[in-house]
This record gives C-alpha cells, structure tokens and sequence, in this order.
C-alpha cells in the first residue's frame, strides 16, 4: 500500500480513488458482488457505535412498512432509521409524529442555493403567477427549510451527517403548529423538507404540507430525499408538490447496486422505481417542472458510468427533466478522497447529455478542483 492512500482488500490496488471505510475499489465492487462486504463492515461498526441498527432488522416482532427498507422491529427494539419502535408490541414514532418531528428549521432569503435553485419558481419566476409570486425571482421572499434528524440511509459520503445529533438525542421536538405559525411571520412562498431525510417523519411533513396549502396562498411544497418509500405514501407526497407548484428532488446515489449497498448501506430498493413513478407524472406539469434528480460525484465510486445509466433511465421516461451532477467534497466517514474535479464533472456531464438529457447542470462548481485524479 502506498502511504496516505487506500488499499482495495480485494485486488491489492493502491489508490487515492479508494476510501478506507468502502475497503474495496469501484472494479471490484461492480465485478465481485461479494467485496461489498468490506463496506458493510464499516456501516455495521459506526451504527452500533451510535445504538442504530446495524442493519434492517428482521425476524420476528412488527413490521413497519413506511419505507421500503420493511424493518421488522422487535420488542424493544428500534427500525433502521432509529425513530420508529415496537414499544409493547405497538409501532411507535419517537418523534411524536405526525403530530410533532424531530427536526430543526430556518428561513432560507430567496434566491436560496438549493439543488433546484436553476430552474425553480422561487429563483426564476417560471409559472407566474399561478405558482410564483413574481416575474423574475422573489426578492424579499423566504424559504421555510425544514431539517428532518432522521434517515433511513447511512450514507459514508452524507454532507449533512450531523443529523445523527439529533437522532441520537431525540431533540429538539416541534410541534406542526409552530411550523404553520413560522410560515407566518415572514413572507415565505415555499417550504422545503430535508435532512437527514423527511422519509421517517414523513406524516408530519405531510400534515405540515397540508395546512399550508389551505392558506389560499402561493405556497409550493418542496421535498430533497432519497426516494426509498412505500409507493402509497410517494403519491401523497408527489401531489403535495404537483398541486402546489413545488419540486421534488431525490438523490440519485449510483446505479450499481453493489456500489448503491457499499455507500449508503442499503440496497436499492424501490428508488427507481418511485423514480418512474415521479417521472411519469412530470409529465403532466411542465411549465415547472416537478420532479428533479442529482447526484454527487464522488471520486472514484460515482463515476461517468454510473451517471450515463442513471440518465439513460430519467431521459427513457421524460428527457427534459432537470438533472444536477453535484461535486463532491470530503465528509463523515470519506474524508480521505479528494474533491471531484473539473475532468470527472464533465465527463460526467457529457455522459448525461449523450444519453438524451436536455437539462442537465453541475452543482456546487466551487468545489470542484483543477487538478485531475493521479492514481487510478
């Protein structure tokens, strides 16, 4: 092994390209199903670390069926996303929801910098003004940015992994009215749901959603989340946005599912197709888009590859759909890989609109390095 870089436990290769919490390399992981157990072992190690699952839990006990990682939770015991409990044989949300989550927010002015910012009625004024308030972007305007601190993903890569705090202590605790009364002391035009991930806590994000579109006013409904619910509950979530006039975002992570398992400790489970689903019904909005795609470049792992296919399958369906390719820089547990650089970006880029893409944007370009990646 070269020093200050990782060594692949399959193959022997030493490389800059390869983290030392995935343990393998990107070869090995799409060519031997099997060296994802390398990962694994690293996922397993900080969850227990923290008392969060090591894995979706089966067996005997409740099965939770809000996402669609089916934990079957046993008495006592806790669902992969370390919020949802079989307390006494009874499904219970820690959170308090819907009623109340787990979550922290914050007013984002507009224009904010969210993933959707290129292309959103917020930013653009694009749907004036049945979904924006003005023509161009809404100066003076804000952004309730709700912080969910929960996820039913374990990301080794997660820009925000503080949100493992707030699992952690189950704090703070906020009621949906204080949510609706925020909205009101300042002139805000949009809600957006994130994290960690909204998936846990979902029903307070749809309560919340609710209440604010009886206001009789412009106000679009908009969620950034990964995508892995029960399809039921992705269509109320799809037409809160649909109805309203917002964007929903879900993190692409990579195509391969041995490369999916490695980075995020889960498999692939219904994204793609809550994806299609999502697709599909842009198609009946399109002077705003509603549904938007990104996915983090992170070197060595998510590369052109990966980013042809996920836009082989979004261009298959609705090639106007708006796709961001976000650079990536060291986080949590991956902080020995450099950050993306400008080669990898377009690469990337050029992959995508190859495959038909007509929109597709490069996120977070201050991140990206000069410098091309030596060891491969």
């Amino acid at each position: 092994m070269i020093a200050g870089m990782g060594s692949c436990a399959v193959c022997g290769r030493s490389s800059d390209l390869i983290a030392r919490a995935v343990g393998v390399c990107l070869d090995c992981l799409r060519s031997d199903p099997k060296s994802v157990e390398y990962a694994l072992s690293t996922h397993r190690r900080e969850r227990a670390r923290i008392g969060l699952p090591p894995e979706p839990p089966r067996g005997e006990g409740i099965k939770c069926g809000l996402c669609d990682s089916e934990c079957v939770i046993p008495e006592g015991g806790l669902g992969y996303c370390g919020i949802m409990m079989n307390d006494n044989g009874k499904l219970i949300n820690l959170a308090g929801c819907p009623e109340s989550g787990l979550l922290e927010y914050y007013y984002d002015p507009i224009p904010t910098n969210c993933v959707a910012h290129w292309f959103c009625p917020a930013s653009t004024g694009i749907g004036y003004p049945k979904w924006s308030a003005r023509k161009g972007s809404e100066l003076g305007y804000y952004n309730l940015s709700v912080f969910y601190g929960a996820c039913n993903l374990d990301c080794l890569f997660c820009q925000n992994w503080f949100f493992r705090d707030l699992t952690i202590s189950k704090r703070p605790l906020v009621n949906f009215r204080e949510l609706i009364e925020a909205s009101l002391r300042r002139p805000v035009t949009c809600v957006c749901f994130f994290g960690g991930d909204p998936s846990p806590q979902v029903s307070n994000a749809l309560l919340v959603a609710n209440e604010l579109m009886r206001m009789g006013k412009i106000m679009r409904i908009c969620w950034e989340m990964n995508g892995h619910l029960n399809q039921r509950t992705m269509v109320a979530v799809l037409n809160s946005s649909l109805r309203s006039g917002g964007i929903v975002k879900f993190d692409l992570k990579a195509w391969n599912p041995s490369v999916y398992l490695a980075l995020t400790g889960r498999d692939i489970g219904s994204v793609y197709e809550n994806a299609k689903l999502a697709l599909n019904l842009s198609l009946e909005r399109p002077e705003v888009p509603l549904f938007t795609a990104s996915t983090l470049l992170v070197p060595g792992y998510v590369d052109e590859e990966e980013v042809r296919m996920i836009a082989r399958f979004i261009a298959s369906i609705n090639p106007d759909t708006p796709y961001s390719l976000l650079a990536f820089h060291p986080s949590y547990l991956m902080t020995d890989l450099p950050n993306t650089s400008r080669k990898h970006a377009m690469e990337a880029f050029r992959a995508a609109k190859d495959e038909g893409l007509t929109r597709v944007h490069i996120g977070n370009p201050w991140l990206l390095t000069r410098e091309d990646y030596q060891s491969q």
